[in-house]
């Protein structure tokens, strides 16, 4: 696990922390995004948990980038603001967990394990908000409009990934083989250059997706 934090006071309790985690080994430290970026190609760690204000490049940009440069990464920000902007730009730019300092050591062991396994983590507190923004009323657009370079099938399966199913449950509702579904996700992610199934739900969500009857 990578640790980027640019105040080293905060850095070293975060990283006394984590030392007494059993089954996290902190392999490298970094103050700047840039030197997030610089480390975690370097020693590819499973986990880069990282601040969101950093001098240089903050952790948002640092995110982004790291999803080009090192996509096997896992980023959990770990960070004392929770404002709306903040959380939806982390999760745009590939975030895979959104946790506040302060969390119990319980809950930082178990989203590190849980974003290094592939699973969205967030705090109890940005949960909530998250689901308030997605279910708040958007105005209409057409799906053609919103991603013109989807084909028909492809916003078709980005809209039920903005509903909440996962690959099996598209699959069975629209009669296709589950490798089919998995192949046509992974042109959506490249069309639109989505970093993690998250960000497809925010950006399909915000485009007027994902509003499929249960």
């Amino acid at each position: 696990m990578l640790l980027a934090d640019d105040h080293p006071v905060v850095r070293r309790g975060i990283a006394a922390l984590l030392s007494t985690l059993e089954g996290v080994e902190l392999v490298g430290e970094a103050s700047t995004g840039a030197e997030a970026i610089r480390e975690a190609v370097l020693v590819r760690p499973s986990v880069v948990v990282m601040d969101v204000r950093m001098p240089d490049m903050d952790g948002v940009e640092a995110t982004r980038r790291l999803a080009a440069a090192a996509p096997e990464c896992a980023v959990l920000m770990l960070t004392m603001f929770d404002d709306d902007e903040t959380v939806f730009a982390a999760m745009r730019a590939g975030a895979r967990g959104y946790l506040l300092k302060g969390a119990a050591q319980e809950d930082i062991l178990q989203a590190i394990r849980s974003v290094a396994a592939g699973h969205v983590v967030l705090g109890p507190g940005v949960a909530q908000r998250l689901l308030d923004h997605l279910s708040a009323p958007a105005p209409a657009a057409p799906a053609e409009a919103a991603f013109p370079e989807l084909t028909a099938r492809e916003r078709q399966i980005l809209d039920l990934v903005a509903a909440g199913r996962n690959n099996t449950a598209i699959a069975a509702e629209l009669g296709l083989a589950t490798k089919t579904v998995v192949n046509h996700v992974t042109a959506i992610f490249t069309k639109l250059r989505l970093a993690s199934r998250a960000e497809a739900i925010v950006r399909a969500r915000e485009a007027g997706l994902g509003r499929t009857a249960s």
